[in-house]
């Protein structure tokens, strides 16, 4: 068989272009080696309620094109993301805001929270901050940093946050109202009934071989008669760029993650809350997340996922790449590498080697799409 596009990988940015090239008429086929679609927004039912397997998934964007496109696959609720951060046995909203620093410092105002931050803050004005912690400091005062940042950030990372770079956090975002919604985004919510219907929706009368690698694909492949073999145009790799060029000029370095899920049958309502982060280092997860908040179910029975930070080696999944100096230097290496191919695109968060939130996977998969139709 042949085909306009081979496209390896059934997550969000492949379906996406496979969905809108197929619209246009082309041949389009997918394979993943996964043994469903989804990628890592791919949600199951456990004791009827809707598991998000990697982790929590919130869509938000102000993208008013895009949240009106991922509306066609699925309808929304008024879900907000509002965390609850644990800290010993103090409880504290998220993002900071007028909650967290009324929780804090016992205070009222606006007006007195800044002159906290103010005087805490301002003996590291003026300095050029050298590390993480340093950043921190000079940006929310050492108060917040040790209770909600420090810990956190080094289960995150696995380092200490004397040893990691400033830039990580550029900004904290201080509001100084009494508002939880941690995103600022116009648009916000989670699909009634689980993200996997969206996938497979864009994934309808598209041909997708699931448990296989590009690799074993092509393996088999190639073995086959000549008159059997498939062919193909163009190909998508939304898999880490490095693994395609088999690592010849270095691996790239990520963060992963390890989920530990619990089915609580006798249990209603195990924390009151979607999102609880755990910010002391001592605590071994960075949070919990109980499924059945983020579509506001009730009744007997939850599901819990405590999420732990994990060294990354090769063959274990990667999650969060690591944009520092050396990285960002080698993937720019591996890009030059991938301008060079005639007919092998590469797209999505592995093969862009770049953190996406959703809706900037599919504003950039809709984009390859027209940069695609207009050759």
């Amino acid at each position: 068989m042949h085909y306009d596009y081979l496209i390896a990988g059934a997550g969000l940015f492949g379906a996406v272009f496979a969905h809108e090239m197929h619209k246009q008429g082309r041949k389009v086929l997918v394979v993943e080696k996964r043994d469903h679609i989804a990628g890592n927004i791919y949600t199951e039912k456990v004791m009827g309620i809707n598991v998000h397997r990697y982790g929590a998934h919130i869509f938000h964007t102000s993208d008013e094109e895009v949240w009106n496109y991922v509306n066609q696959y699925a309808r929304f609720n008024h879900y907000v993301n509002s965390p609850v951060a644990v800290y010993r046995d103090e409880l504290y909203n998220l993002p900071f805001n007028m909650n967290t620093f009324s929780r804090m410092w016992n205070i009222k105002t606006p007006k007195e929270a800044k002159e906290i931050i103010a005087k805490q803050t301002g003996e590291f004005a003026g300095i050029t901050p050298q590390n993480l912690e340093e950043q921190a400091l000079q940006l929310a005062g050492r108060d917040v940093y040790e209770k909600l940042v420090k810990g956190y950030t080094e289960k995150q990372w696995g380092r200490d946050c004397k040893d990691l770079p400033a830039f990580i956090i550029r900004r904290l975002p201080l509001r100084f109202t009494y508002d939880n919604n941690y995103f600022n985004d116009r648009f916000q919510g989670i699909p009634e009934g689980g993200y996997t219907q969206i996938v497979e929706k864009l994934l309808e009368d598209i041909p997708v071989l699931t448990g296989v690698s590009l690799q074993e694909y092509q393996t088999a492949n190639v073995a086959r008669t000549a008159d059997e073999q498939d062919s193909w145009d163009r190909l998508l790799y939304t898999g880490m760029i490095d693994e395609y060029y088999h690592y010849r000029l270095g691996t790239l370095e990520y963060r992963s993650l390890r989920f530990e899920t619990e089915e609580l049958p006798e249990e209603d309502n195990y924390q009151g809350n979607a999102v609880v982060n755990y910010t002391e280092r001592e605590v071994p997860y960075t949070r919990i997340i109980e499924h059945k908040h983020f579509e506001f179910q009730t009744g007997e029975g939850t599901v819990i996922t405590r999420e732990y930070p994990a060294t990354w080696k090769k063959g274990d999944e990667p999650y969060y790449p690591i944009n520092d100096e050396k990285n960002g230097a080698l993937y720019a290496q591996y890009a030059e590498l991938a301008k060079k191919e005639a007919n092998v695109l590469f797209g999505g968060r592995l093969g862009q080697y770049k953190y996406y939130d959703m809706d900037k996977v599919i504003r950039s998969a809709l984009d390859m799409v027209k940069e695609e139709l207009a050759r």
